[in-house]
């Protein structure tokens, strides 16, 4: 329709992003927004200040500061353990966390930006699970595990999984499924295991049923 421009990716995509935008705005004014925005820019930086010794953090500042995102860089790990990026976003499903945004903008990379409502005992329990992760890559890189038969390139880990009866992998259900002592408390069970990566993204896979089952 004429005089209609998109607010998304089509003509007439999601407008709710724009009243949603318009609402927190709204509601924390200029000495909110502000705030928000410090805490947005602090937690970043405890998170990088965090794992700095585990992980490169690329992008920062003369000072090594970051801004409200932060960068972990993941590729020199596929040269030493033959893990990727990827990897380290699927196990992180194991410990109760969505992974951040995966090799954008960067390939190879994980990028987070940890808002504002982010409480530093959440902050910590992440960066928890992320030295716990770095310490299962140094395994692989120093001879410990293969690669293939690691966590990391099993994860993540659902129940089903876990209830097989012929249990054959080269860790302990234990270190699959509870990998820190905290993830007891509230576990996140994954609803499917890997499944080919981006396959799917890349090929039109169908799940309908034959056209058989249609006929009368």
């Amino acid at each position: 329709m004429k005089g209609i421009s998109s607010v998304a990716a089509a003509p007439y995509g999601s407008a709710g992003v724009l009243a949603i935008s318009h609402a927190y705005v709204s509601l924390l004014g200029a000495e909110g927004l502000t705030e928000a925005t410090r805490l947005a820019i602090l937690n970043a930086n405890y998170v990088a200040a965090s794992l700095k010794d585990h992980y490169d953090i690329l992008y920062t500042g003369t000072e090594g500061m970051v801004a409200h995102e932060m960068i972990l860089d993941c590729r020199k790990f596929k040269a030493m353990a033959d893990i990727t990026e990827a990897d380290i976003a699927k196990r992180l499903m194991d410990y109760g966390f969505h992974a951040p945004t995966l090799s954008f903008p960067v390939a190879g990379t994980l990028m987070m930006e940890p808002t504002e409502s982010e409480s530093k005992a959440e902050l910590d329990r992440f960066i928890e699970a992320m030295k716990d992760i770095h310490s299962d890559i140094m395994e692989i890189a120093n001879g410990n595990v293969k690669a293939e038969e690691s966590v990391l390139r099993n994860s993540p880990h659902t129940a089903e999984c876990l209830l097989i009866d012929d249990w054959n992998r080269a860790y302990s259900r234990e270190k699959a499924a509870f990998p820190l002592p905290w993830v007891k408390q509230n576990k996140f069970w994954p609803p499917v295991s890997r499944i080919n990566d981006g396959y799917g993204d890349r090929n039109l896979v169908c799940s309908c049923e034959p056209m058989e089952a249609y006929q009368d």
